[in-house]
């Protein structure tokens, strides 16, 4: 679950931002040729920053942020519990009655 959430974090990025800046990156055809016109969202503070959001550009020209740590760590505190304590108790339960190998 976690994971599924932080890799949406991205987009999340993407939809949210105010300003975009040029970047550099491998060309998604040629990975062998570096592309220098790839616009990635930024903070309105960086270098090169300027205003706009993703409706304005092409998705050609959109290099999506790569999955880091804070994405995962912000998904991890929003994320609900997939078991509740009922299914914890019938584990354990189920442990003392069978053991750990079942």
């Amino acid at each position: 679950v976690v994971s599924t959430q932080s890799t949406g974090q991205p987009v999340r990025k993407v939809q949210q931002a105010t300003h975009f800046k040029r970047v550099t990156a491998p060309d998604r055809e040629d990975p062998t040729r570096m592309k220098n016109d790839y616009l990635s969202p930024c903070s309105p503070g960086d270098q090169g920053a300027f205003e706009t959001n993703w409706m304005n550009i092409k998705g050609v020209d959109l290099l999506e942020p790569m999955v880091d740590m804070n994405d995962m760590l912000r998904a991890l505190t929003n994320c609900r519990p997939t078991v509740g304590q009922d299914d914890l108790e019938q584990h354990v339960q189920f442990t003392k009655d069978f053991g750990q190998e079942g």
